[in-house]
C-alpha cells in the first residue's frame, strides 16, 4: 500500500486524537510531522513526538494536512492552508474559516463524500454537533424529505478544549473541599449547571455562531435551503461527548419503527434504544467510540409526521478528529 507524509497542525484537544486515530486506524504513514505556534516535546500515549513551528515551508512534500482547529489555531488555515493547498497538499481543515465557501467542500464521509472534487486542495470538517446531527438525520432525510428541524444540544466543555475540561475538573474538587468555585473558561460556573450559550452573540438576533453555524451546515451539506431549522445550543457539566434532541417534521408519514430500520443500516450509526430496559444513547457510553448512538425514537405528537429522537456522539472523535482522517481515507480508497 502506498504510504504518505502527514501533518497535523495543532496539537490541542483535537491534535492529540487526530495523532492517536491516525495509528488506531492504521493510517499509511510514510512520516508524521505535528506543527504549533511553539516548538516542543508532546508526550501522547507513552511516545514522544516533536512539535515544530508552522511555516510555509513545513508543507513541502506533504501529502496530506490536518488542521485541528485548536489550541487557539483558528485562523491557522487562513495563514498557511490555501498555500499548501496549491502546492499539492490536500488540506483538511476542522475549523470554520472555510466552511461556507461555495467552493470548498463541506464533508461528512458517510453522507456527502460525492462532493469531493476529482482534485482536491481543501475540504472543510463540519462543527462537532452539525456531525453528529446530521448522522441520525441524514439517513432518514435520503427516504423522506425533512420540512423542519428542532435541535437542542448537550454540549460537553471537551468543545471548547483542556482549559474547559481541567476547569470542570478544578471546580469539582473545590466543591467537594468545600471551597470556592472559581470560574476564567466560562462566564458563568458550568459545574451544577448548564449555560445557554455556546460561540459568541455577534449581533441582538439572539442566535449564537454555533446555533448559526448548525442551521447553515446542515443546509449545505443535504443541500437543501427550504429546511427551517431552529435550534439552542446549551454547554453542559459533562467532560465529553455531546448530545442532542431532534425534534424532525418529515413531508410524508414516519413511524419509530421504519426510521429504527433505516437507522439500523446507516454506516457509523449505533441504534440504542430501550427504554423498558432502560437504553438509551448518554455521552458516557459515547465517548471514545467511532460510531453514533441514536434512541429515544418515538413519535412527535405535536406536529403531523414528526418524529423526535435523541442522539449522542464523541465530538472529539467522529466531531472533528475522526471524520478528518475519515475523509482522508475516503480519498485514498477512491485513488
Amino acid at each position: 500500500m502506498k504510504k504518505y507524509n502527514v501533518g497535523v497542525v495543532g496539537i490541542g484537544v483535537v491534535g492529540t486524537e487526530m495523532v492517536r486515530l491516525l495509528l488506531r486506524r492504521n493510517f499509511p504513514i510514510k512520516s508524521l510531522k505535528i506543527l504549533a505556534k511553539h516548538q516542543r516535546i508532546e508526550t501522547i500515549d507513552g511516545q514522544d513526538y516533536p512539535v515544530e513551528v508552522t511555516t510555509g515551508a513545513s508543507f513541502e512534500g506533504m501529502d496530506f494536512a490536518f488542521f485541528a482547529g485548536t489550541e487557539g489555531d483558528k485562523g491557522a488555515s487562513k495563514e498557511f492552508g490555501m498555500a499548501a493547498a496549491m502546492g499539492g497538499c490536500t488540506v483538511i481543515d476542522n475549523g470554520d474559516d472555510y466552511r461556507m465557501e461555495s467552493w470548498v467542500p463541506l464533508v461528512i464521509p458517510e453522507i456527502n463524500p460525492g462532493v469531493i472534487g476529482q482534485y482536491p486542495g481543501l475540504i472543510a470538517n463540519p462543527n462537532c454537533s452539525t456531525i453528529i446531527a446530521l448522522m441520525a438525520l441524514a439517513p432518514l432525510y435520503s427516504k423522506n424529505k425533512i420540512r423542519r428541524i428542532i435541535a437542542s444540544t448537550y454540549q460537553a466543555v471537551s468543545g471548547t478544549g483542556a482549559k474547559a475540561v481541567s476547569e470542570l475538573a478544578q471546580q469539582t474538587k473545590s466543591w467537594s473541599r468545600t471551597e470556592e468555585v472559581s470560574s476564567s473558561v466560562y462566564p458563568h460556573q458550568i459545574l451544577f449547571n448548564v449555560i445557554p450559550a455556546v460561540g459568541s452573540f455577534v449581533d441582538h438576533n439572539g442566535e449564537s455562531t454555533e446555533e448559526i453555524k448548525m442551521r447553515r451546515e446542515i443546509h449545505k451539506i443535504l443541500g437543501d435551503y427550504s429546511i427551517r431549522i431552529s435550534n439552542t445550543c446549551v454547554r453542559v457539566p459533562v467532560l465529553n461527548a455531546h448530545s442532542i434532541s431532534l425534534n424532525v417534521e418529515f413531508e410524508n408519514p414516519i413511524f419509530p419503527q421504519e426510521a429504527r430500520k433505516i437507522l439500523h443500516g446507516a454506516p457509523g450509526v449505533r441504534v440504542v434504544d430501550d427504554v423498558m430496559a432502560d437504553q438509551y444513547p448518554m455521552p458516557i457510553n459515547a465517548s471514545g467510540i467511532e460510531d453514533v448512538l441514536v434512541g429515544r425514537i418515538r413519535k412527535d405528537q405535536s406536529v403531523e409526521n414528526g418524529l423526535a429522537l435523541w442522539c449522542s456522539g464523541d465530538n472529539i472523535w467522529k466531531g472533528a478528529a475522526l471524520n478528518a482522517i475519515q475523509i482522508a481515507e475516503y480519498l485514498i480508497k477512491r485513488r
